[in-house]
């Protein structure tokens, strides 16, 4: 059996749940889902590069203690990869951001990606990721739901409505050919994949079950990040051996 962590920020309690129970309910007979919880939040409105750099330590922490209780993969939640790239250097176990798994799956299933973001205010640090991914040349075009983080659950149709609407624009004329919605908390959380494919007549390829599911077929495959790229990271390993990480 396969174990894969999903790291958990703090929310208000049933947004919390909410979240936790989609995660785990991509476990399969192969793959166990476990909960890792940080102490970061994202639930406010907006969250800028300050925020992403502020987070990234503790974010990395939960990734040593999920390698600790004995994981084989982890997962942050959300679409910004908070701690990702640094994790990489500090663990052992493969570290997979949401938003490059799901760049990555939907190349296998279409040349012409379109995303839609919670709010404007997202555009900037999503399309500073794809760009650093590499993928950027496959992204036809950006659109959103209208609604920040918080204020998703108290306008749960209206959002279900504005992200139809934004991606049913971007297949017909952006000809995208993948949707790939950038935060969780529209899918899967407020809408299952299943459903919005059912609605849009393409693949949707969401950020919880898409990396839990890559996580989960690199461990079993027994395959880590290179250390060619990822060197160990000398100040980390000193830190923890210290006891004061």
């Amino acid at each position: 059996m396969t174990r894969v962590a999903f790291v958990v920020g703090d929310y208000p309690s049933e947004e919390s749940t909410r979240r936790e129970q989609v995660a785990l309910s991509f476990a399969t007979p192969c793959i166990e889902v476990g909960i890792i919880r940080a102490p970061v939040t994202p639930y406010f409105h907006g969250m800028t590069q300050t925020e992403m750099t502020l987070v990234a330590p503790t974010v990395i922490e939960a990734f040593h203690t999920a390698q600790e209780q004995g994981y084989d993969a982890v997962v942050p939640l959300g679409f910004l990869d908070l701690g990702v790239d640094g994790g990489r250097a500090a663990v052992d176990i493969p570290v997979i951001g949401p938003c490059e798994a799901a760049l990555h799956i939907a190349a296998l299933l279409g040349d012409r990606f379109g995303l839609v973001a919670y709010h404007e205010n997202q555009f900037g640090n999503l399309q500073g990721l794809v760009r650093r991914y590499g993928m950027e040349h496959q992204v036809v075009g950006w659109a959103a739901s209208g609604f920040d983080l918080p204020d998703i659950a108290a306008n749960h149709d209206a959002m279900v409505a504005n992200f139809v609407q934004a991606a049913r624009m971007l297949i017909d004329e952006k000809k995208a050919e993948v949707i790939i919605p950038t935060g969780i908390s529209q899918c899967p959380v407020h809408m299952k994949p299943k459903w919005l494919m059912e609605q849009l007549g393409v693949p949707v390829v969401e950020g919880i079950g898409a990396p839990i599911r890559l996580a989960g077929m690199l461990a079993d495959l027994g395959l880590k990040h290179s250390r060619r790229r990822w060197y160990k990271s000398p100040t980390y390993a000193a830190k923890r051996a210290s006891g004061r990480g």
